[in-house]
């Protein structure tokens, strides 16, 4: 199993395999029809609180992945149904693609979701 990030603005690549947006708001001036995004998992974004005190700053990165994971972990909720959802998806597909809007290749919050993943040893 393969799990990759890209931005939802990338064109998509026959590589991409399935196609899954992890943003809570649809990407500014992403048209839906030409997108080609298979799943739309908005409740694995962060919460706004997360969002705004990291907000791309490189420095929060770390604490950014800790309290993401955090949120990721909380049982009986909409992320954790969410997160099932995704680990149904990772059992079906052998590629992966997390899809985000931000800027910052780095240091995002798909990028988190795949480490984050990589760790829980979702194989």
């Amino acid at each position: 199993m393969t799990i990759r990030v890209r931005r939802a603005y990338d064109p998509p690549a026959a590589e991409d395999g399935c196609r899954v947006l992890v943003d809570r708001l649809w990407p500014r001036g992403l048209a839906r029809e030409n997108a080609r995004i298979g799943h739309w998992l908005r409740e694995l974004a962060p919460s706004n609180e997360l969002r705004k005190s990291f907000a791309h700053d490189p420095a929060r990165w770390d604490e950014f992945r800790r309290r993401y994971a955090d949120e990721l972990r909380a049982p009986a909720t909409a992320t954790a149904t969410a997160l099932a959802e995704l680990h149904g998806l990772l059992a079906e597909h052998p590629v992966l693609t997390l899809l985000h809007a931000a800027r910052d290749t780095t240091h995002n919050n798909a990028e988190a979701l795949r480490q984050w993943l990589a760790c829980e040893d979702v194989s």
